[in-house]
């Protein structure tokens, strides 16, 4: 089982590239990170784990931009996002962003997107609340035009691109007839829309947390095969888990290929002391 990392950094961790090279020098799979363009002050929504919203989601770094810079100190290491909220970006210039990363890097970038929970920070984007996920489907349609390899036009409900040049193109070939560009896998609940959201566009899904996976798992696998993919291609990556001998031995009982590790938003010590309590998974 490969086991990957996520983390909050910010302004008050370590450093990405400090980061990226300790992942990778003990073996980690991957590093994911998260986004937040900013948190409002006069914020409404409810932090959806419970309680106040902790300190580092209002200082969470671009995640594009450290990426970058792990993507320069490392070889190996995949690097992904958990997860990129599409629908508070401009599409042609997130597309541009993406398949920029995934070029430098080799192929490793991962997108993993997700429709976000703060209302607040959606509205500052001009982002429509209840219109949100089919926003992010149109903007993913719109940048796989960009990412074809001839120039392809895309008129959709809430965007259009006329057929052009747009280089570099993501390494990863296309696995079906909508899935092109970097591996995308898709964050959120368990739910008929999400799955379809999945089949659709997709290779896979980010649960965060990996609990229900028993029950959820065969009724994706029902949606993916009902949608004609590839049954063998599926991909389910438990996402910001705390992991433990047997969380991995039931997800790997599962058929699940890949974890990702929650990080403390720490400084360097305790974030290296917690990457060495997690090796022994490795």
């Amino acid at each position: 089982m490969r086991i990957a990392a996520t983390i909050f950094l910010t302004d008050e961790t370590i450093t990405p590239t400090r980061l990226a090279r300790e992942l990778e020098q003990r073996g980690f799979a991957g590093l994911y990170l998260p986004e937040h363009t900013h948190i409002p002050v006069e914020r409404t929504t409810p932090y959806p784990a419970g309680g106040d919203l902790p300190r580092e989601y209002g200082r969470t770094l671009d995640p594009f931009v450290a990426l970058g810079q792990a993507a320069a100190v490392t070889e190996r290491l995949e690097l992904g996002t958990g997860i990129t909220l599409v629908a508070q970006h401009d599409p042609i210039a997130l597309a541009k962003q993406i398949a920029t990363l995934d070029h430098l890097s080799g192929g490793r970038f991962t997108l993993g997107l997700g429709f976000g929970w703060n209302v607040e920070e959606a509205a500052d984007h001009g982002v429509d609340w209840s219109g949100r996920r089919d926003l992010v489907r149109d903007r993913m349609a719109l940048m796989r035009a960009l990412w074809a390899e001839e120039p392809t036009a895309h008129e959709g409900e809430f965007g259009s691109v006329r057929a052009s040049h747009a280089y570099p193109k993501p390494v990863r070939e296309p696995r079906a007839p909508k899935v092109s560009g970097p591996r995308t896998l898709i964050g959120g609940a368990a739910g008929p829309k999400l799955f379809a959201h999945i089949a659709e566009y997709a290779d896979g899904w980010l649960p965060i947390g990996g609990g229900g996976l028993s029950e959820t798992l065969p009724r994706l696998r029902r949606v993916w095969a009902d949608a004609g993919r590839d049954t063998d291609a599926l991909q389910v990556v438990p996402y910001a888990v705390f992991p433990s001998p047997g969380k991995l031995t039931h997800y790997a009982d599962l058929g699940i290929g890949e974890v990702v590790a929650q990080l403390p938003p720490a400084g360097e010590a305790e974030v290296l002391r917690t990457l060495d309590e997690y090796a022994r998974f490795l």
